[in-house]
């Protein structure tokens, strides 16, 4: 599967901002789907996941409340919904998949996802 993040820019902070992520190749709906997120000089950290069926979700502490993720299984895309961002929600985001089964202690590991998309920049100014 290949995967192709968008809608990142630039927002103020308490504003709202929604990633996608298209997949092509095979249906979005036999994977796992996850967000992470690198800022600068760091290292690349967990956002969430969200199963297959789009029933099960996993949140980072750091965006519990304020974001969520959905899915279009018909248009083959994952939905990153932002509120409420911070100046230190600013970061490159990262989509990825995962082919396994969910596993909510897994979820939020980097070396689940076996693939990943290109990123998109997110800016939240003060």
């Amino acid at each position: 599967v290949q995967l192709q993040a968008f809608g990142g820019g630039l927002v103020q902070a308490g504003g709202s901002l929604r990633l996608s992520c298209a997949a092509s190749g095979r249906p979005f709906s036999t994977y796992t789907a996850g967000w992470f997120r690198q800022a600068q000089g760091k290292g690349r950290e967990f956002v969430g996941a969200n199963s297959r069926s789009g029933i099960l979700t996993s949140y980072a502490d750091s965006v519990k409340g304020r974001f969520t993720i959905s899915r279009d299984n018909a248009k083959n895309t994952v939905y990153l919904h932002m509120n409420n961002l911070k100046p230190e929600d600013t970061a490159v985001y990262y989509c990825a998949a995962d082919g396994l089964a969910w596993n909510n202690a897994l979820v939020s590991s980097r070396g689940r996802y076996g693939y990943w998309g290109q990123g998109t920049l997110v800016t939240v100014s003060s």
